[in-house]
């Protein structure tokens, strides 16, 4: 089981520029539907690299689904070769992506977040639009699925403003 406060506030405490995504992001937002992981867009400049290397290293990050001792080594290196990877860690599964389908980056989404508390911290969130936005875009099932919801959520925050 996924520790979605314990992940949150390692990535903040460590200072890692990330936008929070996916079923968690959905979720902040007023979202009924359960996640089993945490999904973030990392900002992929070296010092970030660096601080999300290091606050993971720790929590023996490995690929998910990958089989049981196969080499792997969650660094710098590694992430500045790859995108995206599917980690579980010590504190449950991690989704980083470098970019995501109908969003981009970390700086092409930077300007559709928003400011959130939660567990006690500070972190950005693809703001509802956008997020509807990506979920439609990715075209998987799930995401379709949670399409319908969050547009009522948005014409519901929309109504109330």
């Amino acid at each position: 089981m996924t520790d979605f406060p314990s992940l949150i506030r390692l990535l903040t405490q460590n200072n890692v520029e990330f936008i929070l995504i996916g079923g968690a992001a959905a979720t902040a937002h007023g979202s009924a539907r359960l996640t089993q992981d945490l999904d973030v867009v990392y900002r992929r400049i070296p010092d970030n690299v660096g601080r999300l290397a290091a606050s993971l290293d720790p929590h023996s990050p490995y690929l998910r689904d990958a089989p049981p001792g196969l080499p792997f080594r969650f660094d710098v290196e590694t992430i500045t070769r790859g995108l995206n990877f599917t980690l579980v860690t010590d504190l449950g599964d991690l989704d980083l992506f470098g970019e995501i389908t109908g969003g981009g980056r970390y700086e092409d989404l930077l300007p559709h977040t928003i400011m959130l508390e939660l567990f006690g911290t500070s972190c950005r969130c693809l703001g509802l639009k956008r997020l509807i936005e990506v979920k439609r875009a990715a075209g998987r099932p799930r995401d379709l699925e949670a399409v319908a919801e969050l547009e009522a959520l948005l014409e519901m925050k929309e109504r109330q403003s």
